[in-house]
Formats: C-alpha cells, structure tokens, sequence
C-alpha cells in the first residue's frame, strides 16, 4: 500500500490551483511541464440535483487541447450516491480509500474497495456512492466530447439503495 501512497500524494502533488486553472489549462498546451501547487484549489459539495448525502469534489485538472479528460477526487460519505448519468465518452474511476458500489442500469451491484479500478463506457447508465457506514473516495478520470462530461438523470431512490445495501454488502 506504500506505493499507492506515493503515487496519490504525486498526484495531489500536481493538482491545479483554482486561480491557475484557465492559465494552466492554455499552458498545458506549451512545451515542457507545467506544475501548479498542492491545495490551493477549493473543494466542491456535489450539488443536490445530481447527488444524494454529502460528497466533496476535489478538481485535479480541466481537459485540453492535448488530453481531453479531466480529472477530480470525489469523496462520498456513508450513504451518499450520484445520481444515474452517463459519460458521452467515457469514465474511469480509481477507488482510492473507503467502500463504494457501483451499478450498471439493468444489472446487479458491484462492491467497490480500494484499489479497485472501473471502467463506465461511453453512454453506459450507472451510478456510483459509499457503503451505508462507510466513506468512499475515487478518482474520476472523464472524458469530453463536444463539450460534455456527464449527462445526469434520475436519483437513485432511498428505497433502490436501501434494498441492494441490504444484502450485508457493506
């Protein structure tokens, strides 16, 4: 677990400084590396229409001319849940810390631990949160097409939720 240790403290190492968002992003279009400081970038709540509970976004970097994806942390508490949506070109999400689900429109819940990586295809339905007890953290690496991340629907219902996390998934 040492090495994942380094390589998220790298990571956060990199993130983009709000101020320096814009400015990095047309930097990062420049030859050489560009380097922005740790921390200075302010969290986000996941807004209410597209989340359910508490979740905190952390933005890592924007897309650019060079890598169109972006990427953030997102920490989910106990319980809390995105609402479905899909990605118009896809997602990746790294599970960093805690216990999560994710679930596929149509098929059964995944458990998601630490360490474990998801892929969501492009236009797949899904949704993904924390256990009921327990906090989840992952890192949401997204692509962009035409300008869109992320297409939101409906919420996971508290009844849905509460009868797959049911089951003694926890």
């Amino acid at each position: 677990m040492q090495g994942f240790s380094n390589i998220r403290s790298i990571a956060l190492a990199i993130v983009f400084a709000s101020a320096a968002v814009t400015s990095f992003s047309a930097a990062a279009n420049e030859p050489g590396q560009q380097v922005a400081p740790a921390g200075t970038q302010p969290a986000a709540s996941g807004p209410a229409d597209f989340f359910t509970g508490r979740v905190r976004v952390d933005p890592l970097y924007k897309a650019n001319e060079q890598i169109n994806a972006s990427g953030a942390y997102v920490t989910f508490e106990p319980g809390a849940r995105s609402a479905w949506h899909t990605h118009p070109a896809g997602q990746y999400l790294v599970v960093t810390a805690g216990i999560g689900y994710t679930q596929e429109w149509g098929k059964s819940v995944r458990q998601l631990r630490a360490g474990d990586v998801v892929w969501c295809p492009p236009d797949v339905k899904h949704w993904h949160g924390a256990a009921p007890t327990t906090a989840m953290t992952h890192m949401a690496i997204t692509g962009n097409r035409n300008g869109r991340a992320v297409d939101w629907m409906e919420k996971v219902s508290d009844e849905h939720y509460q009868s797959i996390t049911s089951g003694g998934l926890q």
